[in-house]
């Protein structure tokens, strides 16, 4: 009974605050005031701010909420452990079977990106370059390593 008087009070007061609106030439914003006004209004002629006050006021509701929310955990736990194991059990037993078959993967190929003639486990044979005499430490030094290193 409180709770549609205040929705009551609340949709008066906000159509008189549209009235005020409606008076300054602001009809467009009137308008939409009036209709956000009208919302309690009308959650009160359904019948729905009766029943969730029924609701909140029930233990009964409230401990089919906490169900619900045991239910939705559980649920999210599962989902969870599934997709640390990898998918379901079809799917993992699946994987399991493709994995015991002997499968021969192809001959490598030569790298893309080296030649023919030249091996790609080669050692570089080029030896370290001397330090430069620069009176400080090289920036480039470490820039140059790397390179030798992939053979640039």
């Amino acid at each position: 009974m409180i709770a549609e008087t205040v929705c009551s009070a609340v949709a008066v007061a906000g159509l008189g605050i549209a009235a005020v609106t409606a008076y300054r030439k602001r009809f467009l914003a009137a308008a939409r005031i009036a209709a956000y006004a009208l919302v309690p209004l009308g959650l009160v002629m359904t019948g729905a701010v009766g029943w969730v006050v029924d609701t909140a006021f029930s233990p009964t509701a409230w401990a089919g909420f906490v169900v619900l929310g045991g239910a939705w955990a559980l649920f999210a736990s599962t989902r969870a452990v599934e997709r640390r194991r990898g998918g379901t059990r079809k799917e993992r037993r699946a994987a399991a079977r493709a994995a015991r078959t002997d499968a021969v993967a192809p001959a490598a190929t030569a790298p893309s990106l080296g030649s023919a003639s030249r091996p790609a486990d080669r050692p570089a044979s080029r030896p370290a370059a001397a330090p430069r005499a620069t009176g400080g430490s090289d920036d480039f030094s470490d820039i140059e390593a790397i390179l030798k290193k992939h053979g640039i």
